[in-house]
């Protein structure tokens, strides 16, 4: 039989009080594992420049198909 392979394209974190630390271990975690993600959404969430930049960093990682981030 084949089995059906699921992966999250959209993911929203709107409004949800991610911080910098937040930030830090999501970009970590796509970084060590390559998704298929291809939406993210963390607006309304109080980010640094830095913490933008450190997500923002991954839509330019060939292994990486992220094409809209919002913040």
């Amino acid at each position: 039989t084949e089995r059906l392979k699921s992966v999250i394209v959209l993911y929203r974190l709107y409004d949800c009080g991610v911080t910098d630390e937040g930030c830090a271990a999501l970009a970590s975690a796509l970084r060590t594992n390559p998704s298929h993600l291809r939406y993210l959404d963390l607006s309304g969430n109080k980010l640094r420049d830095s913490d933008v930049k450190l997500l923002s960093d991954l839509k330019n990682d060939p292994h990486y198909k992220l094409q809209i981030f919002k913040f």
